[in-house]
């Protein structure tokens, strides 16, 4: 049980970049952006790459600026080209599985075998013991963490949260939404494929097809912590984020001990409760109407 716990913390810390990075596109700028699946792969490819080459932690910094390469696309797709938002994701992620294929060297899986990563190179400082992944992978995303929510109160992030909710008004303050929108998705996908790094290394290895459905988990993770936590400010909205992740993979780790669902239906699981997290403003507003009907109705009765 112990094992199962530190796993699903330890993945639950690694996969909460995803879901800051959804945060920032999909609650900051209000951009459904869809090139996270293949950008989350993007991140894993360089970094793996980069580490079977001897350097594990330069490749952190490859994998994140490969990311921002991609939101870059993306944004200039969008903003330059015309492109609607989700259109211009879904352009990029088609166009990014030929990249992460030429990233490693035309072939569908890399692997790390005997070549150091980040995460031996930590387990040898003597830090830890035997949760010095859990302690690597809590720090890079507490620290990323900080540095989104520090950022986001800058004058540059302030104009980027500007953008999200009103980019009429931000043009008319003489603030360029295109430059703040390349800005923001640029930030967001390098979250995205410092994500695909850390699990690359963790993993030992990156796939093809290992960032199918992430945006739908990311967004999973993003909205029960939104659920647990609350939307009040920046610092609570990234630790909703991160609560949202480890909670995630305790349930992911639950069902698949204990067998209550198919692992074959877990797909089909997640997709449900994204739906229900995001319509649940529309149901609980159907329910309070369903109530004051009834109460109406049961008030009529009385009268007569």
């Amino acid at each position: 049980m112990l094992y199962v716990v530190q796993t699903a913390l330890e993945l639950g810390f690694m996969y909460a970049l995803v879901a800051m990075a959804l945060f920032l596109s999909y609650r900051i700028l209000d951009i459904a952006d869809m090139t996270t699946d293949s950008g989350f792969v993007l991140g894993a490819a360089v970094s793996v790459t980069c580490a079977a080459a001897g350097h594990p932690v330069l490749a952190v910094f490859a994998a994140m600026a490969a990311g921002a390469c991609a939101g870059y696309v993306t944004a200039f797709l969008q903003t330059r080209m015309g492109v609607p938002s989700i259109l211009a994701g879904i352009i990029t992620n088609t166009g990014l599985y030929t990249v992460n294929l030429m990233v490693m060297g035309w072939s569908s899986n890399v692997s790390l075998l005997k070549q150091d990563t980040m995460f031996t190179l930590f387990r040898d400082l003597g830090i830890g013991g035997g949760f010095y992944k859990m302690i690597l992978a809590g720090g890079i995303t507490m620290f990323a963490g900080a540095a989104l929510v520090w950022f986001l109160g800058t004058r540059l992030g302030l104009s980027i949260r500007a953008t999200g909710d009103n980019r009429d008004m931000v043009r008319a303050s003489s603030v360029n939404p295109v430059f703040t929108i390349t800005v923001g998705l640029c930030i967001s996908n390098a979250l995205t494929a410092l994500s695909g790094a850390v699990v690359g290394q963790y993993q030992k290895s990156a796939d093809i097809n290992s960032g199918a459905g992430i945006v739908v988990i990311g967004l999973a993770c993003l909205i029960i912590g939104e659920t647990v936590l609350g939307r009040r400010s920046m610092g609570r909205n990234v630790a909703a984020a991160v609560t949202g992740s480890i909670l995630y993979r305790f349930l992911y780790a639950m069902i698949l001990k204990t067998s209550i669902v198919p692992i074959e239906c877990l797909k089909l699981v997640t997709a449900v409760v994204v739906a229900l997290a995001i319509a649940s403003p529309s149901l609980r507003e159907w329910a309070g109407l369903q109530k004051k009907k009834a109460e109406a109705k049961k008030r009529r009765g009385q009268s007569c």
